[in-house]
């Protein structure tokens, strides 16, 4: 018998990005006129990218022993492609947000200009360091040694580079908001990249079985800590509650609430469902991946709202 073999990274990776691309342009048509798309399309695709060199650098961490040997071997390859996609799609964003902070498009924006961005603002710095940390994974993951400790250290570099931008965002003035942002933002990241990285890197039912309770554990603990990011950003960001429908950030906002608590309700059912036929090995490898996909297709869908979400005014 064949054993089921992994969906192809490049099938997943034109799948996330049709499904991002269309939640994308719902969500900026929830904030018109608040921003642009192309500026939406940018940050969602950066951001997307990191969730997922987050979640290949961390899940190592969902095995033990030579299995764990074989997961970091197996997510190499896809983590280099996610890590390369996060520093060049972080590179064309920051050349957006330096023409948007000049009043000028792209074609008109100049060398001086730009570099007085990246280096005078807040903003500009922030993208610079998510570049260097998108950089130094994609390295690491290409030239490095094949390591745990090499994947513990990819991972917190990538946790650098991804709360750079909340950090200095809508609620950098605010140290509680920024603060709040900055960990909603991480914890959804590792949520979301970690079943990525499994959906890229785990094939057998047996895998299956040893991975998704370990990643089930932590989908709890993300999932807690990025409400409770969530919920504090908030309350710091609106002062009456009609303003999550009357603005454009507001609608943007509500919408991904509702997703995310969709998503939520579909993975405390699987917890309850999938996880234990997984753990007794009642649960074939397809029908795991299925889950998995239709899970992630949400996570697309709430990320591509987080990401025009940081770019509204």
């Amino acid at each position: 018998m064949t054993p089921p073999q992994r969906l192809p990274p490049r099938r997943v990776a034109i799948g996330a990005l049709l499904v991002t691309a269309a939640a994308c342009v719902l969500a900026w048509a929830l904030a018109y006129p608040a921003t642009s798309l192309s500026a939406a399309l940018t940050r969602a695709l950066a951001d997307g990218a990191a969730t997922v060199t987050l979640g290949l650098a961390a899940l190592p961490a969902l095995d033990t022993g030579r299995h764990r040997d074989e997961l970091i071997r197996r997510a190499a390859g896809p983590l280099v492609a996610a890590s390369a996609v996060w520093m060049v799609a972080e590179l064309v964003r920051s050349v957006f947000a330096a023409a948007d902070a000049a009043g000028t498009d792209v074609a008109h924006l100049g060398l001086r200009t730009a570099g007085a961005f990246v280096l005078d603002t807040a903003p500009g710095r922030a993208g610079l360091l998510t570049v260097a940390a998108a950089g130094a994974v994609c390295a690491l993951a290409a030239l490095g040694p094949r390591s745990a400790t090499a994947a513990v250290t990819a991972t917190g570099v990538a946790a650098v580079g991804i709360v750079g931008h909340p950090l200095t965002g809508h609620l950098a003035d605010d140290p509680w908001g920024g603060a709040a942002i900055a960990v909603h933002a991480l914890a959804a990241a590792l949520w979301c990249g970690a079943l990525a990285a499994v959906v890229l890197t785990v094939d057998h039912r047996g895998q299956w079985a040893r991975v998704l309770p370990r990643f089930s554990q932590l989908s709890l603990y993300c999932v807690a800590t990025l409400v409770a990011g969530g919920v504090l950003a908030a309350a710091v960001r609106f002062d009456a509650p009609s303003a999550l429908l009357l603005t454009g950030y507001g609608r943007v906002l509500t919408a991904k609430v509702v997703l995310t608590a969709v998503l939520v309700a579909l993975a405390w059912r699987n917890r309850a469902t999938w996880l234990p036929a997984a753990r007794t090995h009642r649960s074939t490898a397809v029908m795991s991946r299925s889950r998995a996909v239709t899970e992630l297709a949400l996570m697309a869908t709430a990320l591509a709202a987080a990401g025009v979400l940081a770019v509204t005014g």
